[in-house]
């Protein structure tokens, strides 16, 4: 006992997780022990992270030989987020890229059928990434048109992590795609074996989407049909959002989706790295990534006018859904915001160090005007819950959105024991009441907003390998508030007097798991 306890002291840096880990270690000492043996340090694998560093030099050596500047873009911004703008930059490499035409997706239905369509017409390669895959309902068709794709000569791969999408790697589903020539790669696999040199819950969260390296999609979305996923948990359907970015400049946020994937892929297993270092040394952008032709532009320009009238009339239906509060899972797309600038943020245990959770506190004590957060977990540390409350001392509006219900017993009650804090504090929080509010938005001062799969929680921000996408256009930015504030229609603010009035017992088990909250 007394030296995993100065184990823990001595390598835990979050003075939290110790705590936590050591009152699981005296309150229960066999299963502390192992629990913390197994999943007590954030070892991602000496191997894995060693190929992962020689993926990022290679990819990193070829952006050089092909005069692709990565880190660009810092002068287009205001004063104020340039300096939030280099903690990404410092620690991805990714900078700021303008010049994206942008587009918000706020229904599955629409993310499906726009997926589609682009998988469809994909010419050269389509690169995907998921936590999830569920092959059931309209993922179907989804992994019917990357069959054909591959069928018709596109070079396709997909990175799945092994544990949350379990279910697919067993499905018939899989074979097909291998057998039509899509290359699936399996992310983190666990085993016996492997846990005693790496932790088996560090998962791959990511959600990307990159087609022929010009239009790219990341948000929360896994690739599921809410209609038949989890529908056991009693929750409701799971409601979320993605964008649909699309830019034909040398480097675009595609382009840098599509570094983070084959970066993944190729620190998977040796093989994968040789593949990748073969493909580096002979890739030359101007023969593998052709510009697109007139006739494609042309297309484009279309389907964008086509899409930009439907938009329209969806912008009206937003109108009215968030007069009337209509039910918001089916909220209709928004319309395609052009020149957006924003830079992608992608973490990762070991590597990143913590990019994000650096990003987020920065903004919020920056912040001048509002903070509207909506996330599904919400277990912060003290120091985020505690400048969100001090954000709302000084006067700011800040609202958090979250489900009412969510599909972990544990992430609830620890969540609900930050909410008296807040409330005191003057923070507002809206408990979604139309299913599971899956999305993961944080808009500041309606100018910011930081968009992608990052929950807020001590896992998101130090365990799993997530992407964010930071968004610096205005208009962009206001699409997104304008969905939170539809969320908004559909969800009942708790009152402080409320929360006060609830049994003792309830208060008690509450701060009990808050306890553990930094290991959930």
């Amino acid at each position: 006992m007394i030296v995993m306890t100065l184990r823990i002291v001595s390598v835990q840096r979050n003075i939290g997780v110790a705590i936590a880990w050591i009152a699981m270690l005296y309150t229960l000492p066999i299963v502390g022990l192992i629990a913390y043996l197994l999943l007590g340090e954030p070892m991602i694998g000496r191997r894995y992270r060693q190929r992962m560093q020689q993926a990022q030099l290679l990819t990193n050596e070829m952006a050089v030989r092909e005069r692709l500047i990565l880190d660009k873009g810092q002068s287009l911004l205001p004063d104020n987020y340039r300096g939030v703008s280099h903690i990404g930059t410092r620690w991805t490499g990714f900078g700021v890229y303008p010049d994206h035409q942008m587009q918000l997706l706020t229904s599955s239905q629409t993310i499906f059928e726009r997926l589609i369509i682009d998988i469809d017409e994909a010419k050269r390669s389509i690169l995907i990434e998921f936590y999830i895959i569920y092959p059931k309902g309209q993922v179907l068709e989804v992994l019917a048109a990357i069959v054909a794709a591959a069928q018709r000569g596109v070079e396709c791969h997909i990175l799945v992590d092994s544990v949350g999408s379990f279910s697919f790697f067993n499905s018939s589903e899989h074979k097909a795609l291998e057998r039509a020539g899509v290359l699936v790669h399996q992310s983190l696999p666990v085993g016996l074996f492997k846990t005693l040199f790496k932790r088996s819950d560090l998962r791959n969260h990511r959600k990307i989407v990159v087609i022929d390296e010009n239009i790219g999609y990341t948000g929360s979305f896994n690739l599921i049909d809410p209609k038949f996923f989890k529908q056991d948990k009693k929750v409701g359907q799971w409601i979320d959002v993605m964008i649909r970015s699309v830019s034909y400049q040398p480097i675009s946020i595609a382009t840098a989706m599509a570094k983070v994937v084959v970066t993944d892929i190729g620190a998977e297993s040796k093989s994968n790295l040789d593949a990748l270092h073969q493909r580096m040394n002979t890739y030359t952008r101007k023969l593998y990534v052709l510009p697109p032709t007139i006739n494609d532009i042309d297309r484009r320009i279309q389907v964008s006018n086509d899409a930009d009238h439907s938009d329209s009339q969806s912008a009206q239906h937003l109108s009215h859904q968030l007069a009337t509060g209509i039910s918001p899972i089916e909220i209709a797309p928004m319309p395609t915001v052009h020149n957006v600038i924003a830079q992608l943020i992608p973490s990762a245990p070991q590597v990143t160090a913590h990019v994000i959770y650096n990003t987020l506190v920065t903004l919020i004590h920056r912040a001048n005007k509002c903070i509207q957060i909506t996330t599904p977990y919400f277990v912060p540390d003290e120091a985020l819950s505690g400048a969100l409350a001090t954000a709302a001392k000084r006067g700011l509006d800040v609202t958090l959105i979250i489900p009412e219900k969510v599909d972990s017993f544990l992430v609830q009650h620890a969540s609900q024991a930050y909410y008296q804090e807040l409330l005191e504090a003057g923070v507002k929080i809206a408990l979604f009441k139309g299913g599971l509010l899956h999305a993961k938005m944080v808009v500041i001062d309606n100018d910011y907003c930081l968009f992608g799969t990052v929950n807020i929680d001590m896992r998101s921000f130090y365990l799993n390998m997530e992407v964010s996408l930071a968004i610096y256009t205005p208009e962009m930015v206001a699409q997104i508030a304008d969905c939170q504030r539809c969320y908004l229609q559909n969800c009942r603010y708790l009152e402080l007097v409320e929360w006060q009035q609830r049994h003792g017992y309830q208060r008690l088990f509450d701060n009990m798991v808050r306890l553990f909250s930094p290991l959930l």
